[in-house]
């Protein structure tokens, strides 16, 4: 951890809080301290507020393509420094090595798809109706943004909101989530590698998030708030974005079902719902939280799935082998063994796991509960472990009926070989995403984002770049 930067990067510069406070950073395998960082305060932030506003104008006129080719050049020091990134992540995060490895790929590819969008912003020039006047339509910069990532996808989520961020031409103050701010620290000192002007990107690391945020979403110099985490923490950012309206993009929580049909393909189904749920430990806002399987193959379905998680190994991701890392703190593992208990409570059965392993670090093993009650808490929140919780249905509209019965719409998966029903539940789906016999629905060239209370806006794709381009039109007379 010796090379990584460990203080505020404002204006370009490196610098301490200023009031001198750091905190700690710990490894979740094993409850050690790894490092210390820079605890930032409101006057960081402020300090961070204005290198982005005073940087704002000259970066948005900056060509187009120069904006491009620093995105292009990030993305080409992100992979050569692949193996060092996921040491770090894992180490800071606590996913297999090999998880890491695939987030730092993810995470680049972010940033190339933004370099190729960046030099695509275009307009609008036509006679308008009435034939007096011209239109001229064009898309600029929304301005200074904050950007706020969690801890889940450290370096993906920060590539997510900074490529198009960049690429629009728009300055930024990001606070990373405090349980992971290296990955963050490490991607802004490759940024200012790539020839990154200074002030476009500010990172204040904090563990005082209230107290650095609020005072900028209610000063009037920000003017787009780009938010990934828990819905309750959204809302409030939502209504402190409303008294100087600032524009929002919010990816917040999800509650996604999985939907096995008779006709499903159990083996494309095992392979699914594996992906599904256990990515990232399922600390995943679009990790499967309720598994709906047709009662004439829910006991050969859970059977294969728990065969599936019983073999996979727990351990630090950082040793050879493991395929499941540890949960991201104590809180977190906590929240998993109260979920699974109180299933178990009322009338749950648990086919593999279940039980919190004796030793240090934050660990809990993968897990495959039967006969769960749909009152259980587990189907009503987000799960945010390596749980599958299997309940059973008979009849598509009581299953359709079940699975949107939430207040959140990221992401639905389903099952089935019946082309007509794909098409005919994925549309009565109500979510932003939809994995039809696939597990994985995250890609840097598609729109991801959800509905409901599951968030606004989308990021990735050829809407990611919307998020933070205003349009102006100009009416011309014709004379």
């Amino acid at each position: 951890m010796s090379d990584v930067p460990k203080q505020l990067f404002i204006g370009g510069m490196w610098q301490d809080a200023a009031d001198g406070t750091t905190m700690p950073v710990d490894d979740p395998a094993t409850g050690e301290i790894l490092c210390h960082v820079a605890d930032a305060g409101p006057k960081d932030a402020r300090l961070a507020e204005d290198a982005a506003v005073a940087a704002q104008p000259e970066w948005a006129r900056t060509a187009p393509r120069a904006r491009s080719e620093i995105l292009r050049r990030a993305y080409e020091i992100l992979l050569a420094r692949t193996e060092e990134l996921a040491l770090l992540m894992t180490s800071e995060m606590g996913k297999p090595l090999a998880e890491a490895r695939g987030e730092v790929a993810y995470a680049a590819e972010f940033f190339r798809w933004f370099s190729e969008e960046a030099v695509r912003v275009g307009g609008d020039y036509g006679t308008l109706p009435d034939g007096r006047n011209r239109m001229l339509l064009s898309r600029r910069p929304v301005g200074p943004c904050l950007l706020v990532t969690p801890w889940n996808f450290p370096l993906a989520m920060g590539t997510r909101k900074i490529g198009p961020a960049i690429a629009a031409g728009c300055t930024m103050v990001l606070k990373p989530a405090p349980q992971t701010p290296l990955s963050v620290l490490a991607l802004a000192a490759i940024l200012k590698e790539a020839g990154l002007p200074d002030g476009v990107l500010n990172v204040v690391t904090t563990s005082r998030a209230g107290e650095v945020c609020e005072p900028l979403l209610r000063g009037g110099r920000i003017r787009k708030l780009s938010f990934t985490g828990s819905t309750a923490v959204g809302r409030l950012l939502l209504a402190q974005c409303a008294e100087t309206v600032v524009r929002t993009s919010m990816e917040l929580g999800g509650n996604a079902p999985f939907i096995v049909f008779d006709d499903a393909d159990l083996d494309v189904a095992v392979d699914g719902a594996m992906t599904a749920k256990m990515r990232n430990m399922g600390e995943a806002c679009t990790a499967a939280n309720r598994f709906f399987v047709h009662r004439s193959v829910a006991e050969e379905f859970a059977g294969r799935l728990a065969e599936r998680m019983g073999a996979l190994v727990v351990g630090p991701g950082t040793r050879d082998g493991v395929d499941v890392g540890p949960l991201i703190d104590a809180a977190g593992r906590a929240k998993v063994e109260q979920l699974v208990e109180d299933a178990v409570a009322r009338g749950a059965r648990v086919l593999v796991g279940g039980r919190t392993p004796e030793g240090p670090g934050c660990f809990y093993p993968p897990t495959v509960l039967t006969d769960v009650s749909p009152d259980s808490r587990l189907t009503g929140t987000e799960i945010f472990g390596p749980v599958a919780a299997i309940l059973t249905f008979e009849e598509e509209d009581e299953v359709l009926a079940r699975a949107n019965d939430t207040h959140w719409g990221l992401v639905g998966y389903l099952f089935t070989q019946n082309l007509d029903r794909a098409l005919r539940v994925s549309e009565r789906m109500e979510v932003g995403m939809v994995g039809l016999n696939t597990g994985l629905v995250s890609n840097p060239a598609a729109p991801f984002g959800g509905v409901k209370q599951s968030g606004l806006g989308r990021e990735g794709g050829r809407l990611g770049i919307d998020e933070f381009l205003e349009y102006q039109y100009l009416a011309i007379p014709i004379r």
